[in-house]
């Protein structure tokens, strides 16, 4: 049977705008978090940009013309990020990629709507795409879509009819709990440990203990990435035996990395990851593999699908021109036999949110099983 993910190069030649000799390159600029809390997730994100620029340019680039780069460091610090969104525009960028932490997006998306430039970001707080702004893009599903979906299992599978919740006190953590508690609430499953925890924070016995004390049937987990790993140790250091279930960052590869077997068992809902059965994907982690020398993370897979999106849409246009892009992302469906660079088919909605497969999985020996798949909402009928 024919590999339908062969040869990258190959497989974008037909859709390849030709280079225009001395055509001057096209600015993108990346918002990322290469250093402070955020650093293990900001440089996943900036790696998978960079290798999606390289093979783009391979290909032919952006309307006949190359790509040229550049990232700067947020610090994972809100106030340094919109000030770099505003030497972003600046400097002329044509699309801005990131950031990755949301509460970084809410005050940089401001800067970048105000000088109408498409910006594709990773972050997942509900409220960031609730505000109407016609340049902002998701590449990571929303939570109010995410939610729903691990409240329903925590429900209907785990047949949970109390819950303890643990979360960051920032917008990422916030976000998430705001949007499954009241999903806990329609569907009669009682929370009986709301538990707050400091971003960065890294002693968890006091929270562990509360979720013990509280004896529910289930715990919800939603925490970054470091975190999630040191609340998994202490888990298993107290010897919870309920169920723990999580999105996305409770079963980052840095969390398996951090954890160890704390992480065992492990159930979570996930948008994208590296154990998805999927030739587009498989192929991907390969190539990143390759070059980095490490397995990419949920956000590595942001990053790259994010910088496809820009190439597909910028080959409709057919010319450099940021408005024009993000007016073609709204409602845009992209399958990935025309671009494989996007993972999975894709569809963006008005509000700039991405649907798409997603999966449950169970971590096993350090690694996901992916136990169900999800089709998006446009193909479940």
């Amino acid at each position: 049977m024919k590999h339908p993910f062969r040869s990258l190069a190959a497989a974008l030649a037909l859709s390849a705008v030709p280079l225009l000799a001395g055509a001057q390159p096209v600015p993108i600029v990346g918002l990322v978090e290469l250093s402070g809390g955020g650093a293990t997730v900001g440089t996943n994100f900036n790696n998978a940009v960079k290798m999606a620029v390289k093979e783009i340019n391979a290909a032919g680039g952006l309307a006949g013309r190359q790509i040229d780069y550049t990232s700067f460091d947020t610090q994972t610090n809100p106030g340094i990020a919109k000030a770099l969104a505003a030497k972003a525009i600046d400097s002329g960028a044509y699309v801005v990629m990131g950031p990755v932490y949301s509460g970084s997006i809410i005050v940089s998306m401001n800067e970048t709507r105000r000088a109408e430039i498409t910006n594709i970001v990773a972050g997942e707080a509900a409220n960031l795409t609730q505000q109407g702004n016609p340049y902002l893009f998701r590449t990571s599903f929303t939570q109010s879509i995410a939610m729903p979906k691990v409240a329903a299992y925590i429900k209907e599978t785990l047949k949970a009819k109390t819950v303890a919740v643990v979360y960051v006190n920032n917008d990422f953590g916030k976000g998430g709990r705001d949007v499954i508690v009241p999903e806990f609430e329609k569907l009669g499953v009682k929370v009986v440990a709301d538990i707050s925890t400091d971003p960065g924070q890294i002693d968890f016995s006091g929270p562990v203990l509360k979720a013990k004390q509280s004896n529910a049937d289930a715990l919800f987990v939603y925490l970054h990435e470091e975190e999630s790993a040191r609340a998994l140790k202490e888990l298993r250091k107290q010897s919870y035996d309920k169920p723990i279930v999580g999105e996305t960052t409770l079963v980052n590869e840095k969390v398996l990395e951090l954890a160890g077997d704390a992480a065992n068992g492990v159930i979570a809902h996930v948008g994208l990851t590296a154990d998805a059965p999927n030739a587009a994907m498989q192929a991907f982690v390969k190539r990143y593999e390759a070059e980095y020398k490490s397995r990419p993370d949920h956000n590595a897979m942001k990053g790259y699908v994010g910088m496809w999106v820009v190439k597909a849409m910028t080959d409709k246009v057919g010319r450099i021109d940021t408005k024009a892009l993000a007016a073609a992302i709204h409602g845009a469906t992209i399958a990935v036999k025309d671009y494989p660079g996007v993972l999975m088919d894709v569809r963006y909605d008005a509000k700039g949110d991405i649907d798409r497969e997603s999966f449950f999985v169970k971590i096993a020996k350090g690694r996901a099983e992916v136990f169900y798949t999800f089709k998006p909402a446009w193909a479940a009928k």
